[in-house]
């Protein structure tokens, strides 16, 4: 069996050796927007600010320090974003919401609240806005069916070539 597939775990294994995690060096550079910035940029100020208040200089501090300011910058950026496509849509949602998640990028419940993960912020802002059209989409349609597909690449023509992206970005 392994010699049948042969081929395709090496073409595995090639794929995992290219898509190495994006590393950042703590408390010089920030992951945002999928790129690395100095965190002497104006956009890393916030986090710059959380650095300079720890009382203890470990690495659990500083990650600590990292998620308040993702959340921070989720908060600032991703209303608009949610805002200017549920216009787009006329969709209405009932709650935003913003958490650190392991597993997904964003969710939508029933009664229309809108979750976001915090992570949202490392990775490429048309990814972002194929998220944010993704969960808008669970509005009207509560499932992955062809219809929600539809309705999201009514939004984002070229979501299939982003949700692969997305797969890609081993940001998570």
């Amino acid at each position: 069996m392994l010699t049948k597939k042969e081929l395709w775990i090496r073409e595995r294994l090639f794929a995992l050796e290219q898509n190495q995690p994006i590393k950042v060096n703590l408390e010089d550079e920030v992951l945002l927007f999928y790129e690395i910035i100095s965190i002497d940029m104006d956009e890393a100020r916030v986090l710059r600010e959380y650095l300079e208040k720890i009382k203890v200089q470990n690495e659990k501090n500083i990650l600590i320090c990292y998620d308040k300011f993702y959340m921070s910058y989720a908060k600032e950026y991703l209303p608009s974003r949610v805002d200017y496509f549920a216009k787009l849509m006329n969709l209405s949602y009932s709650e935003l919401k913003f958490r650190k998640m392991k597993g997904r990028w964003g969710s939508c419940s029933s009664k229309g609240v809108i979750t976001l993960n915090t992570q949202l912020i490392k990775i490429d802002k048309k990814i972002i806005d194929f998220i944010v059209v993704h969960e808008l989409s669970h509005l009207v349609h509560m499932n992955h069916s062809k219809m929600f597909h539809g309705l999201v690449k009514q939004y984002i023509p070229d979501a299939k070539a982003l949700n692969r992206a997305l797969k890609e970005t081993n940001i998570m």
